[in-house]
């Protein structure tokens, strides 16, 4: 695709955001699925590549849409509706890690250690039939590679590698410059690589899913928040 083509495409996507919040906030429930349903996956993972545990990634994401969904009408299209969310969540994200880091500190000589775990990634019995045991697996591997990764590379890398943003969008996103995303991705790719040790070949692109029933339960509870009870 030309960048002139890329562009008009840009351009209708942020069209069709700001029509769809415009929807959203004459309390049309379809505008809001559609939002969500859209945008889950995403907001997700970034959520759980800053706090680093799958159900507080939940809970950040379903606060950020409440809290985004409450100021919609401010979404003037100046970026598209998933870069706007996806810094009321990362903002979400970062609160409750301070929050965690001031407890933490008050509680240092109880728990000095605590903070060097590594959080383990259950492995996933609910039965989808797309996933392999050997793909969970591998699957486990890279996100605790990535979970190992310190904070300053973790979400460069989730954006750029497992959600797929590229260089200006992920800097956008951070409050980056483009040149200091290249740099920390290029020191995050050696990390994992370092980390998975042969393992594997490959870091997959398909790690931390959301989708399936976490996907719906995250849309009902906050549908549910808005008033709209089926």
């Amino acid at each position: 695709m030309s960048q002139i083509q890329a562009d008009g495409a840009e351009a209708l996507d942020t069209l069709a955001d700001v029509e769809l919040a415009r929807r959203a906030v004459a309390r049309d429930r379809h505008a809001f699925r559609a939002i969500m349903k859209a945008h889950n996956q995403r907001l997700y993972r970034l959520a759980r590549s800053i706090v680093r545990n799958d159900s507080e990634a939940e809970d950040v994401v379903q606060e950020a849409y409440v809290l985004g969904f409450a100021h919609l009408d401010r979404f003037r299209g100046e970026s598209s509706l998933g870069t706007w969310l996806s810094r009321i969540v990362i903002n979400e994200a970062l609160g409750r890690l301070r929050k965690k880091r001031r407890a933490a500190n008050v509680a240092r000589s109880a728990d000095e250690n605590r903070g060097a775990m590594i959080l383990r990634f259950p492995v996933d019995n609910t039965g989808d039939p797309e996933r392999t045991m050997a793909q969970r697996q591998i699957l486990q591997l890279v996100e605790q590679a990535t979970d190992a990764l310190p904070d300053i590379y973790r979400t460069v890398f989730v954006a750029r590698v497992i959600e797929g943003l590229n260089v200006d969008e992920t800097a956008a996103l951070l409050g980056l410059r483009a040149e200091t995303v290249k740099s920390r991705l290029h020191r995050a790719r050696r990390l994992v690589r370092e980390r998975l040790d042969e393992q594997i070949g490959p870091v997959l692109l398909s790690a931390f899913p959301f989708a399936g029933r976490r996907c719906e339960r995250l849309t009902t509870a906050v549908m549910s928040r808005l008033g709209f009870l089926d």
